[in-house]
């Protein structure tokens, strides 16, 4: 291996969206050093990389999806790292080598760690963990009017400053099913835009309709009681257009639920593109039910104690030493978020959500849910409406309408929907048959291919 030589090539620009306690340019600092205090200290969503001598450091939250691959060529191993798997494999195309690729030889960053890898030659060292976010469990109140207000007074505060970094007079779209977390989010950004001295009406909410679902009719009833009728619309999309495989290639993940849940996140958002060529700002709240545990549990193989001993399951998986932790994807919203952001992203919105930022996730862990809930699981079942109602209320005087809890993709479809549910062995092969099909002109014999003993190939730029 030849020292001395850039072997970091980083093709994820520095992200970053709501960003407090610390500006960008610290941010990228502090990965590049390991400085974990520095990162403990901010708030907010950000993506970083960056080289200490032989150590490549990388650090991500919940709201950018960042990803590695090593390539192995003469000059050594050469960490390559984007947001997308596809963009890894075009780099490895484009230097001739992707015959080496495979997608599942990438690797997700773990959101809330920084993540050092050492560049030292074959074998490669296994990465090494560190946690920079360490939120306080079961402390709080149990009181649901005070554990509201701090949990929605707390999302209030990270919408700010997301809205703070929006161009005035710039619209903002909202995608809004009339359910809690868009309800609530409606109702927090209005205020939120009142306070600021703007128009709330640049913010405007839009429910995907496919045909036989209830949500259109929930929205419609949730805005009429708050007389916000002028700034809400259905986006009506044909049935046909919910597009399974599409998505899969999208967010390149094969878990059921954010297939389908992407799935109907392109249609609407493709329809909002349509009639709004040039909006650019998306609101959602997604992270909401996570905070709260608001999952039905017969629906998996969970128990209300693996839920309640896990208490950052919904955000972050099983754990990194976890026998069920994947080597290719992150667990929990650290993995499921790109069923947001790659559709926003496709069709060039800037996604966001309060409930996925971390002091967010704090105020909710604050909860003593053991001794709020006493093992109920109906209890569990009603407890995020009751706490995000009284919050809401605590910090804007409206008292929220509450709708009926249902997944995205099921009140946008409904019967229909449910026709279209599918397994999670189906979604893998049409993962695996999308990426046989790119990867064969990689293989194919014609093709140009360097090996990676190869010496007088010329270094690639970083």
């Amino acid at each position: 291996m030849l020292e001395g030589i850039e072997r970091l090539v980083n093709l994820a620009p520095p992200r970053q969206a709501a960003l407090s306690g610390i500006d960008n340019g610290p941010i990228q600092e502090a990965v590049r050093t390991g400085n974990g205090e520095r990162l403990r200290a901010s708030d907010g969503h950000f993506a970083a990389v960056g080289r200490e001598g032989q150590t490549v450091r990388l650090a991500r939250t919940i709201g950018f999806p960042l990803r590695y691959f090593v390539a192995k060529m003469f000059h050594g191993p050469f960490l390559v790292v984007a947001e997308r798997i596809d963009t890894l494999y075009a780099w490895c195309r484009e230097q001739k080598i992707g015959w080496q690729f495979d997608p599942q030889y990438t690797r997700m960053v773990p959101a809330h760690y920084l993540t050092e890898i050492d560049q030292i030659g074959c074998p490669d060292p296994a990465p090494r963990y560190y946690r920079f976010f360490d939120p306080v469990i079961g402390q709080g109140s149990a009181e649901i009017e005070e554990a509201g207000a701090r949990y929605i007074q707390t999302t209030y505060q990270a919408l700010q400053q997301w809205l703070a970094a929006v161009p005035p007079q710039e619209p903002i779209a909202l995608a809004f099913s009339g359910g809690v977390d868009s309800t609530s989010i409606l109702l927090l950004a209005r205020h939120a835009l009142r306070e600021r001295g703007d128009d709330p009406n640049r913010l405007r909410a839009f429910t995907l309709d496919l045909g036989g679902g209830q949500d259109a009719a929930q929205a419609k009833a949730v805005v009429c009681e708050l007389g916000l009728e002028s700034v809400w619309e259905v986006v009506s999309v044909p049935a046909e257009r919910y597009d399974l495989e599409e998505a899969i290639r999208v967010i390149e993940d094969y878990h059921p639920l954010d297939v389908e849940c992407a799935a109907a996140g392109l249609c609407l958002l493709g329809g909002i593109r349509e009639r709004y060529p040039s909006l650019r700002y998306l609101l959602d709240g997604d992270g909401g039910d996570e905070n709260l545990k608001s999952y039905p549990l017969e629906d998996s193989d969970l128990t209300l104690s693996s839920v309640l001993r896990n208490p950052l399951l919904y955000q972050e998986g099983w754990g990194l030493d976890a026998i069920k932790h994947s080597l290719t994807y992150s667990g929990g919203l650290s993995r499921a978020y790109v069923r947001t952001y790659a559709p926003g992203q496709r069709y060039g919105f800037e996604a966001f959500s309060p409930y996925t930022v971390r002091s967010v996730i704090a105020a909710a862990l604050e909860i003593p849910f053991e001794s709020v809930l006493n093992g109920s699981v109906e209890r569990l079942y009603t407890l995020k409406a009751e706490v995000v109602r009284a919050g809401v209320e605590a910090v804007t005087g409206i008292r929220m309408p509450v709708s009926p809890k249902r997944r995205f993709q099921d009140g946008a479809g409904g019967d229909t929907y449910r026709r279209w549910r599918v397994s999670k062995a189906w979604c893998r092969q049409v993962f695996l048959r999308q990426w046989e099909e790119r990867l064969h002109e990689a293989w194919n014999p014609d093709t140009e291919r360097v090996s990676g003993n190869d010496v007088t190939v010329p270094l690639p730029a970083s």
